[in-house]
């Protein structure tokens, strides 16, 4: 630790992994592993760095000092990367894309847009880029119809290209369900969650669409599923009990309504707390 405070990161390095793997205390452990990110870092050393990061994780994996050391060791390690990127292959598709999606962040629209264009011009195929335009299209803060309109153009493109974008079959789904048209959107819905068996939002969105529908025997698979998924959120089970008391499952109904109550009362501004109609 001494070597480390002295600037003499490699003769460091070394002792700071021993003492992080040895017996000593929590304390020397933290703060050996703060020191061994550091140095790691001031040497571009990655992968100690990844070595020092991976053991302060599984060693302090709720200790906010640790947590905000790997907050910046994090960012530190992706700034790195993203410059590698760029000075290596910038005119790739993946930087292009990194671009894209800086420019996304900075509320740049025209410019991603762009971004992403120059990328299709270069290949038509480039596998989720329409998913990306799409999504460009709807994050935008003056989205309109006609926003949505070219969004659902890019998702049925990306569609054409990779047929197995759950993604894009999800957002087609909540287009779907915003215009009303209920059947498109469990059709939608249903292919995202058939694509991705751990996708409880589409297992979500299929079983609200499906009891918007009326349709309550058959919202209730996939309403299961997204309650095996999604455990602590209430609309999942307040559907679900709906959908149970409407077709006779009463005692079930029941169980899952008091599942509810539970979780809306101890925290009632939780996600999901919104009831389907």
């Amino acid at each position: 630790m001494a070597l480390a405070q002295q600037g003499r990161c490699k003769e460091a390095l070394p002792g700071l992994n021993r003492a992080m793997r040895g017996a000593g205390s929590a304390e020397v452990k933290k703060t050996a592993g703060a020191a061994g990110v550091r140095c790691a870092l001031a040497m571009d050393d990655r992968a100690s760095a990844g070595d020092f990061i991976r053991m302060l994780s599984k060693q302090f994996p709720n200790d906010p000092d640790i947590l905000f050391i790997l907050v910046h060791a994090y960012s530190d390690l992706s700034t790195r990367a993203a410059q590698d990127l760029g000075r290596m292959a910038p005119q790739s598709i993946p930087a292009r894309k990194l671009s894209a999606e800086a420019l996304e962040m900075q509320g740049k629209w025209d410019e991603a847009k762009r971004e992403y264009e120059t990328i299709l011009a270069k290949d038509p195929n480039a596998v989720g880029i329409h998913y990306l335009l799409g999504r460009l299209y709807l994050s935008r803060p003056d989205a309109d119809a006609q926003s949505m309109e070219q969004a659902k153009q890019e998702f049925t493109k990306e569609l054409e290209i990779d047929p197995k974008n759950a993604g894009a079959h999800y957002v087609l789904g909540q287009i779907a369900s915003k215009n009303e048209a209920f059947d498109e959107a469990v059709d939608q819905f249903s292919q995202a969650a058939k694509l991705d068996a751990n996708f409880a939002e589409a297992y979500l969105g299929w079983g609200f669409t499906l009891m918007t529908l009326k349709k309550y025997e058959d919202a209730i698979a996939p309403l299961r599923r997204a309650e095996v998924l999604t455990p602590g959120n209430p609309a999942v089970h307040y559907a679900l009990a709906t959908a149970l008391s409407r077709t006779g499952h009463k005692e079930e109904a029941e169980q899952e309504f008091e599942i509810h109550r539970s979780l809306t009362a101890t925290s009632p501004n939780a996600p999901g707390g919104e009831k389907p109609q």
